[in-house]
């Protein structure tokens, strides 16, 4: 903590001229990954202050779009797509992901009670009980990763905003997957189905 801290105050000394962000921010992208500290947007994108708009959960999950109850996460999106106008957003999923191996092994998660709930209400069926026991005891997870990245798209699609700015042709959604003790990212090709090397 100490050097976070040493890092924070002398962060405002440094040569670099950040006025012009007093005057708002434009970011291209929303950047929807996971909270797990091992992830951070801005090194692997190689973004500066201002360029992403970033929205971090556990398991980089998509809430349901619903009016019924207020979400930050859904406020977030709306946020991004309505007033900032982004012209991107990426969900990038990553390697070692411990909520998704918590779905796929199906974690008795009784301890934690807000994230038993948070999984169950707002990650994938499809992820859990997986029939292939491999995948379910691979440490780094890359299959359901992928797949849970991709059922956050969808999800996506189904927010009014993001369903208008596809329309329009001004939003485009993409899938990343992250290698987390290599480093390499991997977006996913439509047209093939698979995650290639960006």
């Amino acid at each position: 903590m100490q050097q976070l801290i040493a890092h924070a105050r002398s962060f405002g000394t440094r040569s670099e001229d950040l006025s012009g962000l007093a005057s708002g921010q434009t970011p291209e992208v929303l950047f929807i990954t996971c909270s797990d500290s091992r992830v951070v947007p801005s090194l692997i994108t190689g973004a500066g202050p201002g360029d992403l708009f970033e929205l971090r959960t556990a398991g980089n999950i998509v809430p349901e779009y619903g009016n019924e109850q207020p979400a930050g996460e859904t406020a977030t999106i709306e946020y991004a797509v309505r007033v900032l106008g982004v012209r991107h957003v990426v969900v990038c999923g990553h390697s070692h992901c411990g909520a998704v191996g918590a779905m796929v092994r199906d974690d008795d998660l009784r301890a934690v009670p807000a994230v038993r709930d948070w999984l169950d209400n707002a990650a994938p069926e499809r992820l859990r009980n997986s029939d292939d026991a491999a995948v379910a005891a691979a440490p780094d997870l890359t299959d359901p990763v992928q797949r849970h990245a991709l059922a956050q798209l969808e999800r996506l699609r189904a927010y009014p905003c993001v369903r208008e700015g596809i329309t329009a042709g001004q939003l485009s959604l993409d899938a990343w997957f992250y290698e987390v003790h290599t480093g390499a990212v991997r977006r996913h090709r439509p047209e093939t189905g698979t995650f290639q090397p960006l």
